[in-house]
């Protein structure tokens, strides 16, 4: 998958005006994504994306294994992309739904081992409606 069609279904997914809104999104979502990964684990998928996606899989914390409950996952997302948590939620449900199509299944599956249970619903069916998927202290 070419960098400009991961932003195009990710903008797609998460219903956004512009390609720069679903590049934030993306960002947002995978750096945090990232921090959370344990040792080479993020460079192992960014090696399966194109470059302008991969870096944001590849920052100065990434591999970190920083301990995150998905509640404060969504929340450094929002803060990140700088929209609402709703918003957060539902973009970063987008850019995972992508991830999964981009990457290998076995990658998606080293990601998923890496993530508590609570983090399962991340990597549910479509990102359509995924407010009913949201675990978040409104």
């Amino acid at each position: 998958m070419q960098h400009d069609e991961f932003i195009a279904q990710v903008r797609h997914h998460a219903n956004l005006k512009t390609s720069g809104d679903a590049e934030l999104a993306t960002r947002a979502t995978l750096e945090t994504l990232a921090e959370r990964l344990a040792g080479n684990e993020a460079n192992n998928a960014a090696a399966q994306l194109p470059r302008g996606i991969a870096q944001y899989l590849q920052h100065q914390y990434a591999g970190a294994g920083v301990r995150l409950s998905l509640d404060e996952f969504y929340q450094r997302i929002s803060l990140r992309e700088g929209v609402e948590l709703p918003q957060a939620v539902n973009h970063a449900h987008a850019v995972i739904e992508v991830l999964t199509e981009a990457i290998s299944s076995g990658e998606i599956e080293d990601i998923r081992t890496q993530l508590p249970p609570e983090f399962e619903p991340l990597f549910g069916a479509g990102s359509q409606g995924s407010q009913g998927k949201m675990h978040v202290k409104t």
